[in-house]
């Protein structure tokens, strides 16, 4: 696994990949920057940043000392909000008939029900948007019959035309404030895995393959590890990622220490698909490995994650010799005071970030310190035991790893 995974760590590269999001990395710097300062003050050491090292990538340095060591990493976003803008770049009856795809191939291909099984949250989550969107079409119907049975008895041309402008207005005003709503947004996120039925888009194979260079030229750097963090839907793209760079054998034999951390994945809304055959083929890949060290984590207050659901396991990929990922909860009810769980319990979104973020109470749980302390993620959860409440068998209808 490169340098010894309990070796000292003094400095490390992380690379993180964001979920589906169109906004700007710097949104995830200002997360770690106020979010780092108020764990330091919670846990008692100290973390600032500065500026990146300007190499062509989004980020920024860390320095930090924590438990006596003085640690510096660099932090850089793998960007594909581009490609995500592109795939939200679509008209409004674009977005319903996304809607009409999207909701026949997890319906008409079992994955909807299969998914069920698993987690009910992250299922909810999914059909919001639809529902959403429904509601959204059946209000401008509803102000259009309205309009016209107003106007009708007078004109009824006059009626039509008023009332299909107004129900225009009404649908392009709920799009207007999708940021309230995330109608929009969610039926965007979805319907891009279906759209391929859960293999992925030549785009996106083209920036998993630039990203995948990234890491390995890390790799051959005087560094003591090189960590991979996955968030939401950039958990199932760190696979992939880690799997090609394994495969080719990328990972030199003493080089830093290799580790991955996934968190609030959502890899069965892809893995359980249909044409998933990539991504069941890398996971299977991936949970056999000894050159890397692989944490999943994940918390049952997060609805819209597979919350302690074994990405691999649950896929029907699980090989003989699997080895990771490590499961466990963050526990927010536990790790979140009384008051600070009452904030946040039904701000759902905000939770889904949450392992980003600081924890008032934490346990062994603690991003900066991962992410910026002294130690591989290896050696942090060296004795770790995954948590007794995982779901960790097979439940996917389709687990082929050969396209």
């Amino acid at each position: 696994m490169g340098k010894s995974s309990d070796s000292a760590v003094k400095r490390r590269r992380v690379f993180y990949i964001p979920g589906y999001d169109p906004i700007h990395p710097r949104r995830y710097r200002e997360l770690y920057r106020k979010e780092g300062a108020a764990q330091a003050a919670i846990s008692g050491y100290d973390i600032a940043l500065s500026p990146g090292r300007g190499d062509g990538h989004y980020g920024w340095h860390v320095q930090a000392q924590i438990d006596g060591t003085k640690v510096t990493t660099d932090v850089d976003v793998l960007v594909w909000s581009d490609i995500v803008r592109d795939s939200m770049d679509t008209s409004i009856p674009a977005t319903y008939l996304q809607l009409i795809r999207t909701a026949w191939i997890y319906a008409a291909s079992g994955t909807l029900w299969r998914l069920m099984k698993l987690r009910k949250g992250p299922v909810i989550a999914a059909l919001y948007p639809v529902g959403m969107l429904l509601g959204q079409a059946l209000l401008a119907l509803l102000l259009l019959a309205v309009i016209y049975a107003f106007l009708s008895p007078v004109h009824p041309v006059l009626g039509s035309v008023v009332g299909a402008a107004a129900a225009i207005w009404l649908l392009r005003w709920f799009k207007g404030k999708d940021s309230r709503f995330f109608a929009y947004y969610l039926m965007h996120d979805y319907s891009y895995s279906a759209a391929s039925r859960g293999a992925n888009s030549p785009e996106l194979e083209a920036r998993i393959a630039a990203f995948t260079d990234t890491v390995a030229a890390a790799l051959e750097t005087d560094v003591d590890e090189v960590l991979v963090v996955g968030h939401s839907s950039g958990a199932h793209l760190g696979v992939s990622i880690l799997a090609d760079l394994i495969r080719a054998g990328r990972v030199p034999a003493n080089g830093p220490a290799l580790a991955f951390l996934s968190l609030g994945q959502v890899v069965p809304m892809v893995s359980f698909l249909p044409d998933a055959h990539r991504l069941r083929a890398d996971l299977r890949y991936l949970s056999a490995q000894d050159t890397l060290a692989w944490v999943d984590v994940t918390a049952p207050g997060d609805g819209c994650a597979f919350a302690l659901c074994d990405p691999v396991a649950v896929s029907g990929v699980a090989p003989a010799d699997k080895r990771w990922p490590l499961v466990f909860s963050a526990a927010f009810t536990q790790t979140l005071s009384p008051a600070r769980w009452k904030a946040l319990r039904w701000r759902f979104f905000r939770l889904h970030f949450q392992y980003l973020c600081a924890f008032d109470r934490p346990k062994d749980y603690d991003y900066f310190q991962i992410t910026a302390g002294p130690q591989t993620l290896g050696a942090r959860y060296a004795g770790r035991v995954p948590s007794r409440s995982r779901i960790d068998h097979a439940v996917s209808k389709f687990t082929s790893v050969a396209a």
